[in-house]
């Protein structure tokens, strides 16, 4: 491991032990302190691997306190590593104010690669990869989730969130509700773990799925949803639309028309056409 002091920022299983990397583990084992979202939780982990680092809590509710006393750390020379409950951290995980915090400081913040959760089930999912919007979790309440989804409803990127338990029928219900019954959905549920499960089709399928099988309500998911398509029969996203009208103040139609295109994954004939009705 380079010896240079750092924060380290070290992905962890997201379900099999046995998916940490060799890097990770000497990390670990030679920083000065690692800096824990749960400690209690983390420390099976770090137990089952020999690795008796000293560790500290970072949470959600002290990431702001705990990162100048972080920082400070880094100024006497030690070097810390910083791990979630599960996955790469800083993905719907604490550490974003603390990486801020530590580069405002000019010290280093060294990411290693390894598992995270949206990654690996879109990998398995079957559905469109090489654009896709990773977007957390949906609101906890009604109205912020419509209107989270309502604001997506015509991205044309794979749509991806993690949800929980107690709400996994309310945000697949909102799915079917917003983004339409028909929407190809996967849900991804315990990822890499014993009870791994893929569930596919329709979002009212999916839906159906979940609300017929308790066990389907159990444990961590990530649901991904097929991104927004045009038929010949439908119109033009409102989305692309003002993209386009946006590129035509600098560019000329033709031109304008191939980037909206790539940005929003519709023909360009098509967006320069609508421009020629609309006298861009």
């Amino acid at each position: 491991m380079d010896q240079m002091v750092a924060l380290y920022i070290v992905p962890t299983p997201i379900g099999n032990f046995g998916d940490i990397s060799a890097r990770a583990i000497e990390v670990l084992q030679q920083v000065d302190l690692i800096a824990c979202e749960d400690t209690r939780h983390s420390g099976r982990l770090l137990s089952h691997f020999g690795i008796e680092t000293r560790k500290t809590a970072l949470h959600d509710h002290n990431e702001r306190d705990r990162a100048q006393w972080i920082v400070e750390k880094l100024n006497e020379g030690k070097s810390i590593a910083l791990i979630s409950d599960a996955g790469t951290p800083l993905i719907s995980d604490p550490g974003y104010h603390l990486v801020n915090h530590v580069r405002q400081a000019g010290h280093r913040v060294v990411p290693l690669p390894g598992a995270c959760a949206a990654i690996t089930a879109l990998s398995a999912s079957g559905l469109p990869s090489d654009r896709f919007s990773f977007e957390g979790f949906l609101p906890s309440k009604e109205k912020a989730r419509i209107d989270k989804l309502e604001f997506l409803k015509e991205d044309p990127r794979t749509l991806i969130f993690y949800e929980s338990p107690h709400r996994i029928l309310y945000s697949l219900a909102a799915i079917v509700d917003v983004l339409g019954a028909d929407r190809q959905v996967v849900m991804a549920r315990e990822v890499t773990k014993t009870f791994e499960t893929f569930l596919s089709g329709t979002a009212a399928e999916v839906l159906a799925l979940v609300e017929a099988d308790d066990n389907q309500q159990k444990g961590e998911m990530v649901i991904m949803c097929h991104g927004f398509t045009l038929s010949d029969e439908e119109g033009i996203p409102a989305v692309a639309v003002a993209t386009l009208k946006l590129l035509c103040e600098e560019l000329p139609l033709k031109k304008a028309a191939a980037i909206a295109g790539q940005i929003h994954g519709l023909k360009r004939n098509a967006l320069y056409k609508y421009g020629l009705e609309l006298d861009l």
